[in-house]
């Protein structure tokens, strides 16, 4: 298994509308996760910061990354999002969100 965390902007005026999306995230948004092999995901709000963590059990991370980027439902979810979020400075140009590392872990 692996470990994912991540970090993002949330411009206090979208708070509200990103919220709500994510009270009711689409099913065929939630099933491409799993079916991409993520579990426990996880997005948490600090303030204007959103921090992601999850968890992938599958042995092909790059190739389930490029199954959720192909899926339609998922692209126009990405789309609704992205204007929402706020990058942070220094992400890499690939990523929407800040990769955080691991520092510490205890099962």
């Amino acid at each position: 298994m692996k470990r994912i965390a991540s970090v993002i902007g949330l411009d206090p005026a979208n708070r509200e509308e990103y919220e709500a999306y994510h009270a009711a995230v689409w099913p065929e948004v939630l099933q491409t996760i799993t079916d991409c092999n993520i579990r426990n995901y996880s997005i948490f709000r600090y303030g204007d910061l959103l921090f992601s963590y999850y968890e992938y059990v599958g042995d092909d991370y790059e190739g389930d990354m490029a199954k959720m980027a192909a899926d339609p439902a998922t692209q126009k979810w990405w789309a609704i999002q992205k204007p929402l979020q706020t990058r942070l400075p220094d992400t890499p140009e690939a990523e929407q969100w800040f990769p955080i590392p691991e520092v510490f872990h205890h099962d």
